[in-house]
C-alpha cells in the first residue's frame, strides 16, 4: 500500500458548499473555492468536488468553480455529479479536473468505464458507489442516494474494476453525515475484493480514530472527509499527525 491519502470533499449546490445527513437535510457551509484553497493549504492530498443537484439538471454545473480552483489548488482535483458521457468527461478534464467520479451512469451503462479508460486513461476514472445496507449485503443507490437500483455493491465494484476503473470511492448512505464512523465492513469487503485503491467516504466522526480505524481495520487507501473539516472538528494537519502516530504513512507538504 502506498501513502494513505486524506481527501477534502466539497458537495456543492447553487455555488455553495452544503452538508447533510444521509445525503439529505442540507445546510450551507461556505464558498467552495475559499474552502478548497484552505483545505489544500492545510495539507489535503486531493480535493473532491461533487455537484449535489446534477441529477436534477442532468448536467454538472461546477466547471466555473473547477477552473477557478485550479488557480489556487495545486493538488489533484476530482469532479463528480452529472457525468454521463465521454463528452462530459472531456469537458471536466478541460475545465481542469484531474479525475472524474461517476456513479449513476455506471449503473445504467457500466461499459462507459471501458470506453473512458481507453480514451483518457484509467487514472482519470473514479467509480463512485453509494451503498446502503440490505440484510447481509449492500445495494447500490443512484441520484445522490435517493434511488435504489437492485444492484449488489460488491458485484458492481468488481465489474467496474474489470472494466478499467482506476479507483473506487464508496459512500455509506447509512453512515454519511452522522459522525458515527465509517462502515468498516462495507469498505473492507470492497478493498479485499479489488486491487485498485478504495476511498472511504461517509461517516468520519468526532473521534479522529474513526479515520485511522478505516485504514487499519478496513484496508482503505484513502478517506474523503467533509463534516470533520467543515465544522472544524479536526484539521487535515491533525488528521495526518494522528495517522502517522498510528503507523499509517501519509504525504507531508
Amino acid at each position: 500500500m502506498g501513502k494513505f491519502r486524506v481527501i477534502a470533499r466539497l458537495d456543492v449546490k447553487n455555488e455553495y458548499v452544503i452538508k447533510g445527513i444521509h445525503l439529505e437535510g442540507l445546510r450551507k457551509m461556505g464558498n467552495p473555492n475559499e474552502m478548497a484553497e484552505k483545505y489544500y493549504l492545510d495539507g489535503a492530498d486531493e480535493v473532491l468536488f461533487m455537484d449535489a443537484v446534477a441529477s436534477l439538471y442532468e448536467r454538472n454545473n461546477l466547471f466555473d468553480i473547477i477552473q477557478k480552483a485550479c488557480e489556487s489548488v495545486f493538488a489533484p482535483i476530482t469532479i463528480g455529479g452529472g457525468v454521463r458521457t465521454i463528452e462530459d468527461i472531456e469537458l471536466s478534464l478541460k475545465a481542469g479536473a484531474d479525475k472524474v467520479a461517476i456513479n449513476t451512469q455506471l449503473i445504467k451503462r457500466p461499459e462507459l468505464v471501458k470506453e473512458a479508460a481507453r480514451i483518457f486513461g484509467t487514472q482519470c476514472i473514479v467509480a463512485s458507489i453509494e451503498a446502503k445496507k440490505k440484510e447481509d449485503s449492500w445495494e447500490a443507490y443512484i441520484d445522490n442516494g435517493r434511488e435504489e437500483t437492485g444492484v449488489d455493491v460488491l458485484e458492481h465494484a468488481k465489474r467496474l474494476e474489470d472494466l478499467g476503473a482506476g479507483e473506487i470511492i464508496v459512500t455509506s448512505i447509512d453512515q454519511e453525515g452522522t459522525k458515527k464512523g465509517f462502515d468498516h465492513k462495507l469498505v473492507k469487503s470492497i478493498a479485499d475484493l479489488v486491487s485498485i485503491p478504495v476511498i472511504a467516504c461517509g461517516g468520519a466522526g468526532n473521534k479522529i480514530t474513526d479515520i485511522s480505524k478505516v485504514a487499519i481495520e478496513a484496508n482503505a487507501d484513502a478517506v474523503a472527509v467533509a463534516s470533520v473539516l467543515h465544522y472544524n472538528l479536526h484539521s487535515i494537519g491533525e488528521i495526518k499527525t494522528h495517522l502517522n502516530e498510528q503507523g499509517i504513512i501519509t504525504s507531508i507538504r
